[in-house]
């Protein structure tokens, strides 16, 4: 047994140490959430981990965004990306698969084949239903995890062992419209919903039983509580139930423009999956933009008094806007110089 793990081996045994080694974890996410629960497994030696984000890194990350540095934020580099080059780093026995991709219900269910536990580090309740959906549906673990101000919650959704999935639990959720964006968030809380999840995590790489309990804690006001859910299982729900049809991984269901919240700033997710050549579009664009940065997974710059994050998969960030059709239409503006 490598003498790096040797302290968790003596809690876990050899044997599930040896387990974790041989494992494969999912991370849904690269924001707060994401980049402290990757450093944590990857400090604990999971053998594979794969991390899916759309987004790059910005000042704002920083405060809680563990994984990155301001050389980052200057090189506009995919949060993905910059967490491998600092995840190698500090593990360089494992693997790390960076994925800069926007999920959706069309994608999902590739993309996690072959891994053994998913970990939520989502900032929408939207994308959550999908993984949950995915999750489910292919029988892989979904640990569910969110925070806001400081304020988080937590549930492991274990498929098969009769506790309700996250669908289930829609109606007994708090509605609550607050973000990041809005109310703000203080790292504390992330690192407490991130050990949580982790914990969790492990336990299903190990073999160890989870129990299906709701958490929600306030670090702020010093609140917590823990509710055991497994009696809110909906026999009829659309993802887990007896006839389940999981609804947020069709076609109909799948957003194609999406505004984010606080950032005054839509993306857009074109039909196809078409790959561009960066280096040819900013060529083509020469004196039509301004203030251009590039590298292998992006390019940013501005173009008719907004600036734009063009992904080579198609997808881009319109800055400048909160509304679709106006995104819309810069966006193809921008396109016919390809």
């Amino acid at each position: 047994m490598n003498s790096r793990y040797s302290r968790q081996a003596l809690f876990l045994g050899k044997d599930k140490q040896t387990k974790i080694l041989n494992s494969s974890v999912f991370i849904m996410g690269a924001g707060a959430l994401g980049s402290s629960s990757a450093e944590m497994l990857a400090r604990a030696g999971v053998g594979k981990i794969t991390i899916v984000d759309r987004d790059y890194v910005e000042w704002s990350n920083l405060q809680r965004q563990q994984l990155y540095s301001e050389e980052d934020v200057k090189k506009r580099l995919p949060k993905v990306v910059a967490a491998k080059n600092r995840l190698e780093q500090i593990n360089s026995g494992i693997t790390i698969v960076p994925l800069v991709e926007d999920v959706h219900g069309l994608n999902i269910e590739e993309m996690i084949k072959g891994h053994d536990v998913i970990v939520d580090a989502t900032d929408n309740f939207e994308t959550r239903l999908i993984v949950n959906d995915a999750a489910v549906k292919n029988g892989i673990p979904f640990i569910m995890g969110s925070c806001v101000a400081s304020y988080g919650t937590i549930y492991p959704v274990i498929p098969g062992n009769g506790a309700p999935c996250l669908h289930c639990l829609l109606n007994h959720l708090p509605v609550d419209t607050m973000t990041c964006e809005t109310v703000g968030v203080i790292s504390p809380i992330v690192q407490i919903v991130a050990a949580t999840q982790v914990a969790q995590a492990l336990k299903v790489l190990t073999g160890e039983p989870v129990t299906p309990l709701l958490r929600s804690i306030d670090i702020w006001k010093d609140e917590n509580s823990s509710i055991n859910v497994t009696r809110l299982r909906n026999n009829d729900c659309p993802t887990c139930g007896e006839h389940a049809t999981f609804p947020y991984l069709q076609y109909k269901n799948q957003m194609k423009s999406e505004i984010l919240c606080g950032r005054n700033a839509v993306q857009i997710r074109p039909a196809t999956n078409d790959k561009y050549e960066l280096v040819t579009f900013i060529d083509n664009l020469k004196d039509k933009v301004a203030k251009p940065i590039i590298n292998p997974f992006l390019l940013s710059c501005e173009f008719e008094d907004m600036r734009i994050v063009f992904f080579k998969d198609g997808r881009a960030i319109i800055h400048g806007t909160n509304d679709t059709k106006t995104a819309r239409i810069i966006y193809n503006r921008f396109l016919q110089y390809y």
